[in-house]
């Protein structure tokens, strides 16, 4: 029987290359995000090249409601998820906290912690129930050290961090893993939503070594799902051979 696999974000960048490679491995996926045309594009691109079903999901996991309504609306077939993957999440400008921008720390904070716990609060019971299943939750390197101007941002993730080792001593009687996958610096559209859509800058992040692919990290995270049920990779940092911390990079000129 094929495992469930649900993702959230799906509509760019880790959470499309996720859900691709999990399809392609033999999963059965769930894609969730806020655009619907994107979702509908990957829905097509996953029916046409892979075996395995998927069920495009359209809400903003910022709204408990939604997150609720749409998981306890699943069909029957789709309903025992054995996979959740809390990969929704943002950067939003780089200010320091006296210059800070109060709607981008809002968003920042209701994406990437409140989100990730409305979504695990609606799915982890029924892991629960059935003693059985993986939390994969996508950290950051910001989440294991702080840098100028990101502080915000920053504490979301060390937040994920947190929870994550949470969530693992409150899953442990129930037989459920949980595994915590932290990127250093990805060429996705972050640094795009980070600057608010000034390419220039976005470019300015990825020039002068060799960066991180979204299917870089898509392959860790099979890695850790892929194991044998008594083997959780709980913690798991990639990062660029170029980078040594979130803001430290050797850069050569061109």
């Amino acid at each position: 029987m094929r495992k469930i696999a649900l993702i959230t974000g799906a509509t760019s960048g880790l959470g499309r290359a996720i859900a691709l490679r999990l399809a392609k491995e033999g999963y059965d996926v769930i894609i969730t995000g806020r655009r619907q045309e994107r979702l509908e594009e990957l829905e097509k691109e996953i029916e046409i090249n892979y075996e395995s079903k998927v069920l495009a999901l359209c809400f903003d996991v910022r709204n408990y409601t939604e997150v609720e309504d749409a998981i306890s609306s699943l069909p029957e077939e789709w309903s025992k998820i054995d996979i959740l993957v809390n990969n929704a999440g943002l950067a939003v400008g780089l200010n320091s906290i006296q210059e800070g921008v109060v709607d981008d720390w809002e968003r920042m904070i209701d994406t990437n912690i409140k989100g990730l716990l409305y979504v695990t609060r609606v799915i982890s019971p029924g892991m629960v129930a059935r003693k059985s299943g993986h939390i994969v939750n996508i950290g950051s390197i910001a989440g294991k050290g702080v840098y100028p101007n990101g502080a915000v941002y920053c504490a979301t993730k060390h937040a994920v961090n947190a929870l994550s080792q949470g969530m693992r001593m409150d899953m442990l009687p129930y037989n459920i893993r949980v595994t915590q996958v932290c990127p250093g610096a990805v060429n996705t559209e972050f640094s795009l939503v980070r600057f608010k859509g000034n390419q220039g800058r976005a470019d300015q992040v990825y020039a002068g070594y060799e960066e991180l692919t979204a299917d870089n990290i898509a392959d860790a995270v099979y890695y850790a799902v892929s194991q044998p049920p008594h083997v959780d990779i709980q913690d798991v940092l990639v990062m660029p051979t170029a980078q040594a911390t979130g803001n430290m990079f050797h850069k050569e000129e061109k």
